[in-house]
């Protein structure tokens, strides 16, 4: 395959004449060509208008014809080779072996969603038989399915030019669900959009999907992707990206005359809680795993570690002597945009010329837009005092706030934001103040976990990569895992319909197989 340049508005290949943009060499600047011609209005509206008629004929197909165009994506974006890693790691900057790692998540998600629709078990079947005999009112007959909400619209992230992008979790799960897709692409990493949006093109001719399943726009400026938002055919919005940019679109749907849930990750700093006992027996053991994790890809992860909370003292003062002779050793690297890589500097050097806040160590210089790693201490009284310490630097950087006791710290955990992750470094002797804090950290993350770091999100049924706000911009969701399918789902119940006009998977015989909840009993 080749890149061209061109948008894909149903199965059309189409050249945008609406401005246009160019990919960029992360590293050197070097403007990739071709250039992307940036979608109009009227290429906006042929892409609603396919996908709303797609809707219906694509949401009725049997489970399996949808499992299958799942599987197929995969194959296609397997089967475009190293023309993907190539192209991608012009455009990011990313290390190969991030890239192909990446890859393969991709393909596991869109697996993983295809084994969902065909167990039917996110279709949430439930079943109350009529009761007529009951007193002293008799029963209706009750039957409940959810179905998809209809076109979903998603943006790409710049940071997961793959798995988060045009073929990634939200597209993957919003498809599982029966809505066609609509992709603004992330302007990072066009022609890696381009490339994938052919593959899924692919796999929706061979396998005779409604030429409006799939579409992607580019955008040279900012109207088409909040026209996406405002079109009233669109029925959900999936967004990683800036606070800023993910409020924005809330803002568009929450105006709209009918309101639309946007689910927006966007903002975390991810809490990491050394408690003393694990502090005292392996503190400096700690330190360079959490360096491993600060720099991974550049800290552009968005559940990378930005704060270190900690009881003060000699034990304390020993991690951060290991975490800064860590630090000493990593190289700078090579950050995705020149607007992220100004936006970490200018982060960086707020906090370094901050009155309340030092400076423990930074990496070794880097050339062009690569980022070295900083680390900051602070106290908890300068923390709790001044809002600005509290912002996300997305990047290498993180602070430690010093607290005097355990009672200061959980005063720290109460004063902060929504988060997508909290980790928690304990050795058992740590196992009650744990047990009295789960409460709180329950309150302030999606996701909990002991003795490691919130960097490695595994795809799986468990998983959870949301919180509550301004983590994400709805807490009960996650955009990650098997769970992200019921974004893009309603309940409809059937009261009292005959047999034969019900959807097969509310039959009696169940013949689909599908979990079914039978009056309140069963595996539904």
């Amino acid at each position: 395959m080749t890149v061209t340049g061109q948008m894909l508005i149903g199965q059309q290949a189409t050249l945008g004449t609406h401005g246009h943009i160019h990919g960029l060499n992360a590293a050197t600047g070097q403007v990739l060509q071709p250039a992307f011609g940036g979608a109009a209005p009227a290429d906006l509206e042929r892409a609603c208008a396919l996908a709303q008629a797609a809707f219906e004929p694509y949401r009725l197909l049997p489970l399996e014809r949808r499992a299958a165009f799942l599987e197929s994506i995969a194959s296609q974006i397997l089967e475009l080779g190293d023309e993907l890693i190539e192209r991608c790691l012009l455009e990011t900057g990313l290390p190969r072996a991030r890239l192909e790692g990446e890859r393969g998540r991709t393909v596991g998600q869109l697996r993983l969603f295809a084994a969902v629709v065909r167990k039917g078990g996110f279709l949430g079947v439930r079943i109350d038989p009529a009761q007529p005999g009951r007193q002293p009112l008799p029963r209706v007959d009750l039957r409940l399915r959810q179905m998809g909400l209809g076109p979903v619209a998603v943006f790409g992230a710049s940071n997961f030019p793959l798995a988060f992008s045009v073929a990634g979790g939200d597209t993957a799960s919003a498809l599982a669900a029966g809505c066609p897709v609509i992709v603004k692409a992330h302007s990072a990493h066009p022609g890696t959009s381009e490339l994938v949006a052919q593959a899924i093109a692919r796999a929706a001719r061979q396998q005779g999907m409604p030429e409006g399943v799939f579409s992607l726009l580019f955008d040279s400026g900012r109207d088409i992707g909040q026209g996406l938002v405002a079109d009233s055919r669109i029925k959900a919005v999936g967004f990683t990206g800036s606070r800023s940019g993910g409020m924005a679109l809330m803002q568009i749907a929450a105006a709209r005359a009918e309101p639309i849930p946007v689910y927006a990750e966007m903002s975390s700093i991810n809490p990491v809680l050394l408690l003393p006992h694990a502090l005292e027996e392996r503190g400096e053991q700690i330190a360079p795993a959490f360096v491993a994790s600060l720099t991974q890809g550049a800290g552009q992860f968005c559940t990378n570690p930005g704060l270190i909370l900690a009881v003060d003292g000699p034990a304390l003062q020993r991690f951060e002597r290991a975490a800064a002779e860590a630090l000493g050793h990593v190289a700078a690297q090579t950050m995705l945009t020149p607007g992220i890589y100004r936006s970490y500097c200018q982060g960086v050097a707020s906090l370094a010329a901050h009155a309340r806040v030092q400076l423990l160590a930074q990496g070794p210089e880097g050339q062009g837009q690569q980022a070295r790693g900083a680390l900051f201490a602070t106290s908890a009284a300068a923390f709790m005092a001044c809002p600005e310490l509290r912002g996300e630097i997305f990047g290498p950087a993180s602070l430690i706030v010093r607290c005097a006791d355990l009672t200061v710290l959980q005063q720290v955990l109460r004063s902060l934001e929504g988060q997508l992750t909290i980790a928690i470094h304990l050795g058992e002797g740590d196992q009650p103040q744990v047990r009295a804090l789960l409460p709180l950290l329950e309150s302030k993350a999606g996701r909990l976990l002991a003795n490691g770091f919130g960097t490695g999100v595994e795809v799986a049924h468990a998983m959870v990569h949301g919180g509550p706000f301004p983590a994400t911009s709805d807490s009960r969701s996650t955009s990650v895992g098997s769970l992200a399918i019921q974004r893009f789902l309603r309940p409809v119940s059937y009261q009292d319909l005959p047999e034969s006009l019900l959807p097969a998977e509310l039959h009696s015989a169940n013949p689909l197989q599908v979990p079914q909840l039978l009056d309140g009993q069963g595996s539904g």
